[in-house]
């Protein structure tokens, strides 16, 4: 049986007699982090596999890249004078990665993820019930023990060509904690590493000084809110900006259909996040609208406010906006009413073509000029579908 007693040193038990073996060297590989030697990555992440630790460079701070077993974890805890309930961040290589851990992911958390991934960010997700017991059947005990606490786990996908290299060769899920003993400011360059880690540590892949030299961001997504647990290289308003979700409605004059849409999205938007219509802009929620016309500044249809307004949804105060290419590429689901909108959406922004969709299964035809009972008819299809597409949507 060999043992860790400190820095460096282990005892070896063979029978009734104890040896000292002599001090563990940490060893140090020089890597270029504009041309990464794949060797050397290899090997890195060998030891890793093995059950050793390496400390590698993100662009925040150098990490110690851990296997998610009890064994190497317990080690981990050792250096980090960590208590072992608390778990890890999982590092991946890649932002598609996270689906294989976080099975239903939101709205915000993918737009999040969209804009600040790969990046200075950690996203603590936290699960439900259905997919915890998903998560635990198929990772196995010791992987899901390692990483999931308390409904949630933390994870991070850093913007650092050797650190993506080293994730991506790693046949084990990993956890990587700033490399440094509890206590100390985190290591920025190998050197700082390899100074307070020499002996305790397996390996020191050197890829020169950090980008940032200060911790990631960490934030919360739950149901209601993002929640800032650590403050980082991103601000809270970046984090902000990044996690909002835009909904944008198209119809031809943006005067009737696309108005009573964008009304009666934010109703049971409202619903469906337990808040008031006014509080959708601080949940995360931007819902708009716009026409074809160049036509601005015009007023919903009398029709269409007394169809919403029969429905629970007011919609007096909306004012006509011309459909534009900025409108279309800051939104993240755009809804037309007829294929003609659609086509338009996309010949504007070619990009748009996958986010870009019928409201409903078939076209919603244009009201205008015709009597109420046309509109009401209007007014339940435009209803039911969107009841239909917020039932879509993971929030």
């Amino acid at each position: 049986m060999i043992a860790a007693t400190g820095k460096g040193r282990c005892l070896a038990r063979i029978g009734w007699f104890v040896y000292v073996c002599v001090e563990m060297k940490t060893k140090v590989v020089k890597l270029d982090s504009e041309n990464v030697d794949s060797a050397k990555i290899k090997e890195a992440a060998e030891v890793i596999d093995a059950g050793g630790l390496v400390a590698f460079p993100t662009e925040t701070v150098y990490g110690i890249a851990c296997r998610v077993t009890a064994d190497s974890l317990a080690r981990l805890d050792g250096i980090k004078n960590r208590d072992a309930s608390k778990a890890y961040t999982l590092h991946i290589s890649r932002p598609d990665e996270t689906g294989r851990y976080v099975p239903t992911i939101g709205l915000r958390a993918c737009k999040l993820i969209e804009k600040a991934w790969p990046g200075p960010l950690t996203i603590v997700f936290e699960l439900s019930a259905n997919d915890i017991e998903k998560q635990q059947r198929m990772l196995g005990q010791e992987v899901f023990e390692g990483l999931y606490r308390g409904g949630s786990v933390g994870v991070r996908c850093p913007d650092n060509p050797v650190a993506c290299a080293l994730l991506a060769q790693t046949r084990r899920a990993v956890v990587a904690p700033s490399a440094n003993p509890g206590g100390a400011s985190p290591a920025v360059d190998a050197q700082e590493a390899l100074d307070m880690l020499e002996g305790k540590i397996d390996l020191v892949l050197d890829g020169g000084l950090c980008k940032y030299g200060k911790s990631s961001t960490v934030v919360k997504i739950g149901k209601q809110r993002i929640e800032i647990l650590r403050g980082g290289v991103y601000s809270s308003s970046e984090i902000e900006e990044y996690s909002q979700v835009k909904f944008l409605f198209v119809c031809t004059g943006n005067t009737c259909r696309s108005p009573m849409a964008e009304g009666i999205l934010r109703k049971y938007l409202a619903e469906k996040l337990h808040c008031a219509v006014d509080q959708l802009g601080a949940m995360g929620y931007k819902v708009a609208s716009a026409g074809l016309l160049n036509l601005e500044g015009a007023s919903a249809s009398s029709e269409s406010v007394a169809a919403c307004s029969a429905r629970g949804v007011d919609i007096s105060s909306h004012r006509s906006q011309p459909l534009s290419v900025e409108l279309i590429e800051e939104s993240d689901r755009i809804f037309a009413m007829e294929r003609i909108h659609q086509a338009r959406v996309v010949a504007l922004s070619p990009g748009a073509a996958g986010k870009c969709v019928l409201l409903a299964d078939d076209e919603i035809g244009d009201p205008i000029g015709q009597r109420k009972a046309v509109y009401d008819r209007c007014a339940d299809l435009i209803e039911k579908a969107v009841k239909n597409r917020i039932g879509e949507l993971a929030l």
